[in-house]
C-alpha cells in the first residue's frame, strides 16, 4: 500500500466536485454582543466521498453543518452543492441530526416516519413504496416497519433516521454526531452501515464527530478544524485499505499512526494553535 506522510493535505480523488465551501464566515450578533463563530473556512468535497470533520468542543462544527444545510445564513463566503449557491435547504441534501428522537414522530410508524418526506417531495405512492422498503432492508428494519419508534432501541431508531435520509435519495448525506447517544457496541455498528451504504448507493458523505477513532475509521480524509473563531487546521488523508472492520482496521499500525497525528492536531487547536498565514 502506497503511504501518504501524516499531515499531508489531500484533495478529492474525483475531479467532480460535490460541495465548496468557500470562505464561510459566521458571525452572531445580539444582546449587544458580537461573536465570531467561524472566521475562514474552505474546502472540497468530492463526488463520492465520505469525509469527517473534527474539532475541540466549540469549534463551530454544528454551526458549520447548519450553514452547508441551509439552515443559517452566512455573514460572508459562500457554500456551493453542485454547481448552485446553498441559499435555503437544497433538495439534493438529505441530514441525520445527533437528537434522532426528537427528529422521530412518536405517532407515526417506522414505516411512516421513513415515508414522511417523500410525501413532501411529492413522490408517487408506489416509489415511495419501494424507496421506503428498500431503505429499511439497507438498515436491517424491515421487521419493524410497523412499530413505533418508542418501541425501538436508540440504535434501532437511528437506523430509522438513517433510513428515512437514504430513502430521499440525497447527493449529499450530512450527519451531525449522529452516533454520540449510542452504547459502543451499537456505535461500531451504525459506523459500519454507514460505511455500506456510502460504498452501495455512492452518495457523498460529510461526517461530523467529535470521536477521533470514529473520523479516522469512517473517511477518506478528516478535517480539522481550529478552535472558534474556526479556521481548517489541516486535511488529513486516510489512506487505510477500502474494505474497513472494526477489529483488523483499527488494529492497524497505520490506524495508530493517523489517530495519534489527529488526536495532536485536536490538542494543538485546544491550546488556540492556527495555520500560518
Amino acid at each position: 500500500m502506497t503511504t501518504t506522510p501524516i499531515g499531508a493535505a489531500a484533495r478529492p480523488e474525483t475531479a467532480t466536485a460535490m460541495l465548496d465551501v468557500r470562505g464561510l464566515k459566521k458571525v452572531y450578533e445580539g444582546r449587544g454582543r458580537t461573536v465570531e463563530a467561524v472566521r475562514d473556512l474552505t474546502f472540497t468535497v468530492g463526488s463520492g466521498e465520505l469525509v469527517c470533520i473534527v474539532g475541540p468542543s466549540g469549534a463551530g462544527k454544528t454551526t458549520l453543518l447548519r450553514c452547508i444545510a441551509g439552515l443559517l445564513d452566512c455573514t460572508s463566503g459562500e457554500v456551493v452543492l453542485e454547481g448552485e449557491k446553498v441559499t435555503g435547504p437544497p433538495p439534493g441534501m438529505a441530514v441525520v441530526f445527533q437528537e434522532y428522537g426528537r427528529s422521530l414522530f412518536p405517532w407515526m410508524t417506522v414505516r411512516q416516519n421513513v415515508e414522511l418526506p417523500l410525501k413532501e417531495k411529492k413522490v408517487p405512492k408506489a416509489e415511495r413504496r419501494r424507496l421506503v422498503q428498500e431503505a429499511l432492508e439497507a438498515v436491517g428494519l424491515s421487521e419493524a416497519q410497523d412499530a413505533h419508534p418508542f418501541q425501538l432501541s436508540g440504535g434501532m431508531q437511528q437506523r430509522v433516521a438513517i433510513a428515512r435520509a437514504v430513502a430521499y435519495e440525497p447527493h449529499l448525506l450530512l450527519m451531525d454526531e449522529p452516533f454520540a447517544a449510542v452504547d459502543a457496541q451499537t456505535r461500531a455498528d451504525l459506523e459500519d452501515l454507514v460505511r455500506s451504504l456510502w460504498k452501495r448507493l455512492g452518495v457523498t458523505v460529510l461526517f461530523v464527530t467529535h470521536d477521533i477513532d470514529e473520523a479516522v475509521y469512517l473517511g477518506r480524509r478528516v478535517i480539522v478544524l481550529s478552535s472558534s473563531p474556526t479556521v481548517v487546521l489541516e486535511e488529513v488523508t486516510v489512506d487505510l485499505p477500502d474494505e474497513r472492520d472494526q477489529l483488523t482496521t483499527r488494529s492497524l499500525p497505520r490506524f495508530a499512526e493517523l489517530r495519534g497525528h489527529v488526536y495532536e492536531l485536536v490538542q494543538q487547536a485546544k491550546s488556540g494553535h492556527r495555520p500560518a498565514s
